[in-house]
């Protein structure tokens, strides 16, 4: 699969409702940046139960 954003191959795939999306690690991380900005990360990690470890 490659990358929803350039011609790369998708490192990181996800996948709702049926559709799949994926992104090369330089796309994931830009976009992991913006949320990181937002929220929505916050939310989003409450759904997806995530236990970071820092």
């Amino acid at each position: 699969m490659e990358c929803h954003y350039c011609d790369a191959d998708a490192d990181v795939v996800v996948e709702k409702n049926g559709v799949h999306v994926g992104v090369c690690e330089n796309h994931f991380r830009e976009q992991m940046e913006q949320l990181a900005d937002s929220e929505i990360l916050e939310e989003i990690e409450d759904q997806l139960n995530v236990d970071r470890h820092e």
